[in-house]
């Protein structure tokens, strides 16, 4: 894996996770705990997308048009995702 593929993946993953707390206001970790969430989820979701599409970024070197939108929907829905769950089920505990 490509370093600037994986920093891609987290700031992705850190604005989908503001994005998703901006949305699900109730369950929003604050911005500080969205962006964690969101970092996380993006790096996870980034691999898991990459592994989902064979790896070919990783192999070419990973910085064509392709492999930068896949980086960027990677670790932007993942992180949305993550801080989702994270904000559910800490709105579930708190109950």
């Amino acid at each position: 894996m490509n370093v600037t593929t994986l920093i891609i993946q987290l700031l992705c993953g850190a604005v989908g996770g503001n994005v998703a707390g901006s949305l699900m206001k109730k369950s929003s970790l604050g911005t500080v705990g969205n962006s964690i969430a969101g970092i996380l989820g993006g790096g996870l979701g980034g691999q898991i997308l990459g592994m989902l599409t064979g790896g070919a970024a990783a192999a070419t070197g990973g910085l064509d048009a392709g492999s930068i939108i896949s980086s960027v929907l990677g670790g932007g829905i993942g992180g949305g995702l993550l801080m989702a769950i994270v904000g559910l089920i800490r709105s579930a505990m708190t109950k």
